[in-house]
């Protein structure tokens, strides 16, 4: 079996091995590769699996490589792939679900506590000297938020969503969600609610669904408009979740909301020059995409489907 890793150095910086990989057939690892239809097809090639990460594979790229049997996405969004026309082609495609479950979620309150605290700000203010030269003993540039008591609104309440809100409780949160699949799972850490009422009730609103046709966009104009003055908003999920130019319109009017915090986003390199003000305005915090991968999720990215498919079962294999 040939199997190609696409842009494998988002998975493997140079301290994992591939030896899991190559175990099961002549392996190539490309670190990056060129976002141009021919050079992926090129290093596709004849393989019979490949893995993405953020590769696109379009349908004009599964068209033309007529051996593949397998993508695996090291990653848990796919949205790089087009699952509509891998399915026509008989192709299974599968994602790793879990692997950044905690990370995330702790990511999550690392953003949101900087938002409430300005830690990184009042640090370099005491670098500065300004801390000791201030006339009295206590010092802040900006209001202070306590979390307890406060109320957190999630939208999308998958594995991520949950363990966010696991976290939620134990700074004393209540916790609200919103779901178009309610589960007992769920249920036993949050109050289901419409939308409307969770960015109506909402101190915090975090995004944790995936980037699909129907929340595209979710948060927008008139969505944020709902939202308490003063509310908190994280996105550590897709970008596009944010309608960018939306929420950068009202920041500019002067309109509500204490802060945002993402993680970034994917599309912020395509985005216009109003969306890419956004994330530089002083009361957004903003990370690389990446801030969230630990070293203890990399080992995790193996799709565990993989070996299913290469102990000759592929009627195991749970495409998505």
């Amino acid at each position: 079996m040939k199997i190609t890793v696409l842009d494998g150095y988002t998975l493997n910086p140079g301290d994992l091995s591939w030896d899991s990989f190559s175990q099961m057939g002549e392996l190539s690892v490309y670190p990056r590769t060129p976002l141009e239809d021919d050079i992926i097809v090129q290093r596709i090639g004849d393989s019979e699996a490949v893995l993405t990460n953020k590769t696109p594979l379009a349908s004009a790229i599964l068209d033309r490589c007529p051996k593949l049997k397998y993508i695996g996405v090291l990653a848990t969004g796919y949205n790089v792939v087009d699952v509509k026309a891998a399915a026509r082609c008989g192709i299974p495609v599968c994602n790793i679900p879990t692997y950044g479950t905690a990370a995330v979620a702790q990511y999550v309150f690392a953003l949101l506590l900087e938002l409430c605290h300005h830690t990184a700000h009042h640090s370099e203010a005491v670098h500065s000297g300004r801390w000791e030269n201030n006339a009295d003993w206590c010092f802040w540039d900006y209001p202070l938020t306590e979390l307890a008591g406060k109320t957190m609104g999630i939208i999308g309440f998958g594995r991520i969503g949950q363990r966010t809100a696991e976290i939620a409780k134990a700074f004393g949160m209540k916790v609200l969600a919103f779901d178009a699949y309610p589960c007992e799972a769920g249920r036993e850490l949050a109050e289901y609610v419409p939308l409307e009422r969770l960015l109506e009730a909402s101190d915090v609103v975090s995004l944790h669904c995936p980037l699909l046709p129907e929340t595209e966009g979710i948060m927008n104009r008139d969505t944020i408009s709902r939202m308490k003055d003063g509310a908190m908003l994280i996105n550590t999920s897709r970008g596009p979740l944010v309608a960018e130019q939306d929420l950068a319109g009202i920041r500019q009017a002067g309109g509500r909301g204490a802060g945002c915090g993402f993680h970034r986003a994917d599309s912020w390199r395509q985005s216009s020059a109003e969306g890419a003000k956004l994330y530089y305005h002083p009361s957004h915090r903003v990370g690389p995409k990446g801030v969230p991968e630990t070293s203890d999720g990399y080992r995790r990215r193996k799709p565990p489907a993989v070996d299913e498919w290469n102990s000759s079962q592929p009627d195991k294999l749970r495409s998505l």
